[in-house]
């Protein structure tokens, strides 16, 4: 009896180990997607700044509203990318603020969506002639007035690929000072951090 006893308790220890071995076993790795925004500014053919303080420096800021709801990231609040020493160029189509990164997700998660993001605010202010000239164009708001340099809603103007990944380009227009600010959203492919499956907790 005694040493069928201590063959019971031998193999239920075996199947422990066993359990808890399978148990700690990690889930294949699932592709997910990572996101990330590129912003940059440039002026239209007849912009004004183009015509009167071509050369002029000065410096650009931006207001981008920003909903990223994956139970990852979570993020939902205001972006205020500002950029100096821009120089206004002397034709039309050239860069004024180069593409620069402004958010980026962190965690690999999956893909359930694209983050939303809107200018809803430019400013800028270049030194030229016999005095500064200062910019303030805004996005329309229920409630307020219509603002007299106003960011029209955005357009998509492009979608393709690069080294860092697959994009689409998000093209909002300044109405009067006719400066487009380009939203390049990259969904980058990862592979989500795989987590133990019936690990004992």
């Amino acid at each position: 009896m005694a040493l069928n006893a201590s063959i019971a308790k031998l193999v239920l220890a075996v199947t422990t180990v066993t359990s808890m071995i399978a148990g700690a076993a990690y889930a294949a790795p699932e592709l997910g997607v990572r996101h990330r925004l590129d912003v940059a500014v440039s002026a239209q053919p007849g912009a004004p700044l183009l015509k009167d303080f071509a050369a002029a420096r000065g410096s650009i800021s931006l207001t981008i509203r920003l909903s990223a709801n994956s139970q990852e990231t979570r993020h939902f609040g205001i972006l205020k990318p500002a950029f100096s020493n821009v120089v206004i160029p002397d034709a039309p189509g050239t860069t004024l603020v180069r593409p620069e990164t402004v958010w980026e997700e962190r965690i690999c998660h999956q893909r359930r969506g694209f983050p939303k993001a809107t200018v809803i605010g430019l400013g800028a202010r270049f030194e030229g002639g016999n005095k500064p000239v200062e910019l303030a164009a805004g996005f329309r708001t229920i409630g307020r007035p219509v603002p007299s340099d106003e960011i029209m809603p955005a357009i998509r103007i492009a979608s393709d690929r690069d080294q860092v990944g697959p994009f689409f380009v998000f093209r909002s227009v300044s109405k009067a000072s006719r400066l487009n600010v380009d939203l390049k959203l990259y969904t980058i492919d990862c592979f989500i951090e795989a987590q133990p499956v019936g690990a004992l907790r």
